[in-house]
Formats: structure tokens, sequence, C-alpha cells
């Protein structure tokens, strides 16, 4: 494989859970502003789908199977609604650090999920290293149960959904890694944008004439806006770029720079604290997802019996 191309691809996906990391702290200081959880997920997905069928219009146009188009639908529904939803509803309920720190599961899903799906062996390396990132996913949410509700602790709910939109947007890799690989970054953003507004379209009808937009700061507008233009519309070219090259498993472990950065913005901005008991789930995830990485794939196996 081309290194530049495998390059680009680390990069990319680098940047992107960069970027993913600074959303947590700043849209969660736009959820406590007069933008709900629910608004949050409109404005990203109407927003992103409006950009890519723009940005369409400037690009080489591929032609889509009509049955592609149907299996978009299935991707949009995993890989963003599901996804999407799970994460902001409950960044909305849940604390920046503790939404961030749990995107760190997404590797163990990764790997438990390419076994079922794409036949990946599970080595001894890699089941320690899923019960080295559960129990530290594990020790995040029960201490979230004792805390205090006041925006800056956790809170088990908003926990439990960021938890899900990591399942979900795991299952997605491994079901449709196929077809992300068959069209470019933009045909296969824009038809799934288009199919997840049709799909979070009947809830904005109760939701967004609720905004009282004279009242929502400004500052709240532009933190709006990173969550759409930056976090969403680019982050979603950047991960589309890396999943063209890297395995579900590789693309999902990026997610260990996303803590990184939410951590430190959120600490920096007050709105979240940082004690021992998330010290030691970071150190266990991220120990466990080290293990998974460092494990064999199916590929390197075959490999090894050829070379016998």
């Amino acid at each position: 494989m081309d290194n530049k191309r495998v390059i680009s691809a680390h990069l990319s996906m680098f940047s992107a859970c960069a970027f993913w990391g600074l959303m947590a702290p700043l849209g969660k200081d736009a959820m406590t502003h007069g933008i709900s959880g629910i608004n949050m997920v409109c404005f990203r997905v109407f927003g992103a789908a409006c950009l890519f069928w723009l940005t369409s219009l400037f690009v080489h146009r591929e032609k889509v199977e009509y049955r592609d188009i149907l299996k978009f639908a299935g991707a949009a529904l995993f890989g963003l609604v599901l996804n999407q939803c799970g994460f902001t509803i409950g960044l909305s309920i849940t604390s920046p650090i503790n939404a961030s720190i749990v995107t760190t599961s997404m590797p163990i899903f990764a790997m438990l999920l390419s076994a079922l799906i794409l036949k990946e062996p599970i080595t001894g390396k890699k089941a320690i290293g899923v019960l080295m990132g559960c129990s530290g996913a594990l020790i995040l949410i029960l201490s979230s149960v004792q805390a205090v509700t006041g925006g800056r602790e956790g809170d088990i709910r908003g926990d439990l959904f960021c938890l899900f939109a990591q399942f979900s947007f795991a299952l997605y890799l491994s079901l449709f890694r196929d077809l992300i690989r068959r069209y470019s970054v933009f045909t296969i953003n824009k038809w799934m944008f288009f199919w997840a507004a049709l799909y979070v379209m009947p809830f904005s009808f109760f939701t967004l004439p609720d905004i009282q937009w004279t009242e929502v700061p400004l500052l709240t507008w532009c933190e709006v806006a990173y969550v759409v233009c930056i976090s969403t519309y680019i982050c979603y070219i950047l991960t589309m770029v890396g999943q063209r090259t890297l395995r579900p498993t590789v693309v999902s472990v990026y997610n260990y720079v996303q803590p990184i950065v939410s951590v430190a913005v959120s600490v920096v901005m007050g709105i979240g604290i940082f004690g021992w008991l998330h010290a030691l789930a970071v150190a266990l995830v991220f120990s466990g997802v080290w293990l998974v990485t460092k494990s064999k794939s199916r590929r390197d196996m075959e490999r090894e019996k050829v070379g016998n």
C-alpha cells in the first residue's frame, strides 16, 4: 500500500479526533445556553447535509447504484443518526470529560464486532485488552452514579447514551466497510447525510420552534457553528479518508485523542473536573486499547501460515 496514502489516512484520523475532542466542551457549553441536545443533532445533520450537497456541485460526480443508495440509508442510521443522537444527548446530560473518556471504548466494540462480522480472530492479547477497557468504562459509569449533578460531574444516563453511540459507530465501521471504500468521500457523505436529515426531520418540527432564537448568546451560535462546520463537515471528510485505507480497529483506536483534548479544554474552561477515578478509568481504557491494537489481525495470521 502507498506509504503516502497510509500516512495521510493516519493524519486525517488524528486531526478528526482532535477536533471531536474539542467539540465535547464547546458543545456542552452551547447546550447549557439555550440549545438542547436534540436541537444540536438537528443543526449538525441539516447543516452538514447542506454543506455536502453544495460541495458535491463542485467535485467529480459519481454514479451510485440504486441498491447502494439504500445501503447508505443503513449506514446513515448507524454511523450518523444513532451515533450523533446518542453522543449529543448524552453530552447534554453528563460532563464533557466523561463523554470523551467513554469514546475510548469504541476500539473494544470494533474488535468484538470485527470478530463477529469480519471474522477477525480474538487472541489472548485482545481478550485482556477487552477486559481492561471494559473495566475502565465500568469504573467511569459507576463513579457517575454517586456524582452530584451540577453540570461539572457526570451522570450515568449520559454516560450510557455516549456508550451506545460508540457501539453504533463501531457497528457501522464493520457493516459498511466495503461500501465506504467504493465511492469518494463527498459521494458517501452527501448520501449519508441526506438519509440522516430524513430521519431527524420529524423531531425538528417539534423541537426547533422551541428555541428562543433572540435570547441565545452570540458565543453559543459560534459554538454551534464549530460543531456543524468543523466537528461534523470537516471531521467526516477526514474520517472517510481514514476509513478508506485503515482497518476498523485502527480507525477506532484514534478515539484516544479525544479525551486528551477534551480534558485539557474542559478544565481550562471551568466546566469540568478530573478526579482520581477518572484517571484510573483512562489508564485502564488506554491500556486495553493498546493491547487490542498490538494483537494480530486475520491477515497477519494468514501471512504467517503462508510463510510457514
